[in-house]
């Protein structure tokens, strides 16, 4: 980020693992360069007592402004170009169960074009699904779930290459262990979701390479005191990440406050999961080709059931209510959608952190988190005219 050549600096409060402090950050093209502490510095951009933080990174997002990406993976540029307004600057599009030619076309779409779409960065591909257990599908189409194949995830691995960044997968289902094993050896992510794991299955595939839980307490069996599974071995095993969607309706308060409770704060990622009707009004929208009902506050399927289908819930707004229902500190909740997520995608050498040397990608936010400014590569690409 420069003016004229010249560097540019911001001043305000600058989120840090250990809390908000005071300074001033130096910024040139693309990267860090400067971190200052202390009161008063004058900088170009001086934001007093607002955050200054890291962009934000979700790593469950099916779609927004009326856009499907699971029924056109073609449809991800105006998503990456509107989500800087909530201070997001880096996604994994998810791609929900589907055959297997829609997975080939977006891994083949993301090699060619993601690279340098305006807008937030594209990280790579999420694909919740297909290798599912169909009594827990929630809102993924059954007719679509399917056994776990090895060769068929050597496959999507050969055509996707670095654009496969995350799979959902059920792990208690035969031959999914060994997707687990060599996916985690390949550096991909691995989640367990949409699952009716026992605990010891659940351990069994912390032990293979699964790094975290996929909408903790969502489409999964309730906890039990005698059948703790998936949910009770996420929460007492160290270092597995619960992925929480903190909208206020896929979890209670209580439940969002429990886990907080339970787990480091490192081992907390926040995600929207967010579908289609993101950013626009109530109506009906699509998830995968199924109708979705949208009111003020949620998505659910057009079903007797009313299954929830994703989230209408922004990431800003998922920091502020993490800090509301949980009583964790807004660091900490920062840190839920910034650093922990680069952690587990293995980016957190250059994404995630206010640093020397770490990318330009920026958010400040007001103490509410309402987002002023979003800064991507160093360059501003969303900006509160009211600030």
């Amino acid at each position: 980020m420069t003016e004229n050549g010249k560097e540019v600096t911001l001043s305000g409060q600058i989120w840090q693992p250990d809390g908000f402090k005071a300074g001033r950050l130096t910024l040139e093209g693309a990267k860090i360069t400067r971190l200052e502490f202390g009161q008063n510095l004058v900088a170009d951009y001086e934001f007093g007592e607002n955050y200054i933080c890291p962009g934000l990174i979700d790593l469950q997002l099916n779609g927004g402004l009326g856009y499907d990406f699971t029924r056109d993976p073609t449809t991800v540029p105006p998503v990456a170009a509107a989500l800087p307004r909530w201070g997001v600057t880096a996604f994994l599009p998810t791609y929900i169960t589907a055959p297997l030619e829609t997975y080939f076309t977006a891994l083949k779409w993301l090699a060619d074009y993601a690279e340098n779409l305006p807008g937030a960065r594209v990280l790579g591909a999420h694909l919740e699904g297909p290798y599912l257990n169909p009594a827990f599908k929630g809102a993924h189409p059954e007719t679509f779930i399917r056994p776990p194949d090895f060769a068929e995830v050597k496959n999507l691995l050969e055509i996707g290459g670095k654009w496969l960044k995350m799979l959902t997968i059920a792990p208690e289902n035969p031959g999914a262990l060994e997707i687990v094993q060599y996916l985690a050896h390949k550096g991909i992510l691995v989640s367990a979701g949409h699952s009716g794991a026992s605990y010891d299955e659940a351990l069994a595939a912390f032990k293979a390479g699964v790094g975290c839980a996929t909408h903790l307490f969502n489409a999964m069996p309730p906890l039990h005191h005698r059948k703790p599974g998936l949910i009770g071995a996420t929460l007492v095993t160290p270092g597995i990440s619960a992925n929480l969607i903190v909208d206020g309706v896929h979890l209670h308060p209580a439940m969002v406050k429990l886990t907080y409770q339970q787990k480091d704060a490192a081992d907390i990622v926040l995600i929207t999961d967010a579908m289609a009707g993101l950013g626009m009004p109530p109506g009906r929208y699509d998830l995968a080709g199924q109708a979705v009902i949208v009111d003020d506050t949620s998505a659910y399927l057009d079903d007797q059931h009313h299954t929830l289908a994703g989230s209408i819930l922004t990431l800003n707004r998922a920091i502020q209510n993490m800090v509301e229902f949980s009583g964790c500190t807004p660091a900490e909740a920062v840190q839920m959608a910034t650093l922990n997520p680069a952690r587990l995608l293995k980016l957190d050498d250059h994404l995630g952190n206010l640093t020397p040397g770490y990318a330009a990608d920026i958010a400040v936010f007001s103490p509410d988190f309402q987002p002023l400014l979003t800064i991507i590569k160093g360059e501003i690409v969303f900006s509160d005219d009211k600030s």
